[in-house]
C-alpha cells in the first residue's frame, strides 16, 4: 500500500457528544445511559459487536458524569483507590477480566458506595469466559442495553457529517455509493473519510468514485482491536 494511503489511518476524532450521531440502533442504549442513576444494582453493560460505538457512548457517559475508567484486568489493584460517590466505568470488560476485583466492584455497586457502574464487552454477560460461580451468578442478573449495527440511515449520517467536517468536496451520489462497499462500521467511515480526503487533496480532485476504488482496492482489512469499540 502507498504511504499516501498508509497516512489515512490517523488518531480517532475526539468521542465527545457532538460527534456522536443518534439513530434508532442506539436509541435504546441512549436512553439507558441517561437514565444511568436508575440502574438495578446501580450497575449496567452496553454490548454491541466492534464498530457500534461503545467506545463512544461510555466516554460521554463518563465525561458527562465525572466516572473513572478502570482496566479490565487491573480492577483489584485500584480498586481501593476508587473515590465513594464516584461512577465507574470498566470497557471490553469480555475480553479478560480480573474476576475478583469485578465481583467486589459489583458488591460495592449493589451496597451503593459506587453510584453507577457500566460495563462495556461485545458478548453478553452470561456468555464471557468466567470461572468464579459467585461473579458468573451476579453477570447473570446484570442488566444489559444493546446496540445495533449501524444501519443506511446512521452510516449516511455519519459520512456527510464526516466530509462536512473535513470541507472536503464529494460528487452526487457518492455516499449511496459507497455504503454497499464499505465496512459497516462508525470507526471504520471515520478511517474511511480521513483516507479518501487525503487522496482527494493529492489528486486535487473531489472526492469521486475513481478515488474511492482506488482507497477501497488498497485499504488493509480491518483489525477487530483496532476499531472503535
Amino acid at each position: 500500500m502507498s504511504e499516501q494511503l498508509a497516512l489515512g489511518f490517523g488518531p480517532r476524532d475526539e468521542f465527545n457528544a457532538e460527534g456522536f450521531v443518534a439513530s434508532p440502533s442506539n436509541a435504546d442504549a441512549r436512553a439507558a445511559l441517561k437514565a444511568w442513576q436508575g440502574w438495578p444494582g446501580h450497575v449496567m453493560t452496553l454490548v454491541g459487536p466492534a464498530g457500534t460505538g461503545k467506545t463512544h457512548l461510555a466516554t460521554i457517559w463518563r465525561n458527562a458524569h465525572g466516572a473513572t475508567s478502570i482496566d479490565a484486568r487491573r480492577i483489584g489493584v485500584v480498586l481501593d483507590d476508587i473515590e465513594g460517590g464516584c461512577p465507574v466505568l470498566v470497557e471490553n470488560a469480555d475480553r479478560g477480566v480480573d474476576e475478583a476485583g469485578l465481583f467486589h466492584l459489583i458488591n460495592r455497586a449493589g451496597q451503593d458506595a459506587i453510584p453507577g457502574l457500566l460495563l462495556t464487552a461485545r458478548r453478553h454477560p452470561a456468555s464471557w469466559d468466567i470461572e468464579t460461580p459467585d461473579l458468573i451468578s451476579r453477570l447473570a442478573a446484570m442488566p444489559v442495553v444493546e446496540l445495533s449495527e449501524p444501519d443506511d440511515a446512521l452510516l449516511r449520517q455519519v459520512m456527510v457529517k464526516l466530509f462536512r467536517d473535513r470541507q472536503s468536496p464529494v460528487t452526487p451520489g457518492l455516499i449511496d455509493y459507497l455504503l454497499p462497499r464499505m465496512e459497516r462500521s462508525v470507526d471504520s467511515a471515520r478511517r474511511l473519510v480521513a483516507t479518501l480526503d487525503l487522496v482527494a487533496l493529492g489528486r486535487k480532485t473531489p472526492v469521486t468514485r475513481a478515488v474511492v476504488r482506488q482507497v477501497l482496492q488498497d485499504m488493509p482489512d480491518p483489525d477487530d482491536d483496532g476499531m472503535q469499540e
